[in-house]
């Protein structure tokens, strides 16, 4: 069973979003929050699977929080709530360390698909809107960031897996690209994260463009 918790300050959001749910055989909300205190007090004392996660919330908003949750080294991962007018937010939480964004006007399986994908380990990323997001928020930055000590010990291959992985391919694209099985691929990636000391590979994305291994424009 996935435990989850919802974070959102509008009642009927929780509501429909908790019908939606708990609809579902596997998905059991444990905890609602209406802001980001309580949503981190909610995580504390039922430590969820997923935290469902508003970015809009008084007192302490969706991206604090998150940043906040994963700082904590907490179990519960991440899933943002947002919607298309809020590009900047969704980048902020996908660096605090969220698992992944869901539009608000999701329908309840694109939801339940979202829930599992990202309690399973996994990321939630949408390929085309993921590099349109990073690459809005990298494009010029003032300075490249510093690789993590890590990346010196990242081979040929897992760099050319991480520089596909940046651009939005999924594990399934990145093979057929390299000419490699999928499990191939998913060890990779795994030793990727590994070596990078990074939760997933939303964190990869966003490392990947911020300390320059992957330029916007570049070509694919």
């Amino acid at each position: 069973m996935i435990r989850v918790v919802l974070a959102d300050d509008q009642d009927l959001v929780r509501e429909g979003l908790r019908m939606m749910l708990e609809a579902e055989h596997d998905i059991e909300v444990v905890a609602e929050a209406a802001n980001g205190l309580e949503a981190l007090d909610a995580a504390r004392t039922h430590d969820p699977d997923l935290v469902l996660m508003d970015v809009r919330m008084p007192e302490l908003d969706g991206l604090e929080a998150t940043e906040r949750l994963v700082g904590s080294h907490a179990r519960a991962r991440v899933l943002v709530l947002t919607t298309f007018d809020l590009d900047e937010y969704v980048y902020r939480a996908l660096k605090a360390g969220a698992s992944g964004y869901l539009l608000k006007d999701a329908s309840r399986e694109q939801l339940a698909a979202a829930v599992r994908t990202v309690a399973a380990g996994d990321a939630l990323l949408a390929p085309s809107i993921t590099r349109r997001l990073v690459e809005d928020f990298c494009r010029r930055p003032p300075h490249i960031a510093a690789l993590p000590p890590g990346a010196a010990a990242l081979s040929n291959r897992e760099l050319d897996v991480l520089r596909l992985l940046a651009r939005g391919r999924s594990n399934a694209e990145i093979a057929g690209d390299l000419f490699l099985s999928h499990a191939t691929v998913k060890s990779h990636v795994a030793r990727i994260l590994g070596k990078l000391g990074l939760r997933d590979r939303v964190q990869a994305v966003v490392l990947a463009y911020e300390t320059g291994i992957v330029r916007p424009g570049d070509p694919g």
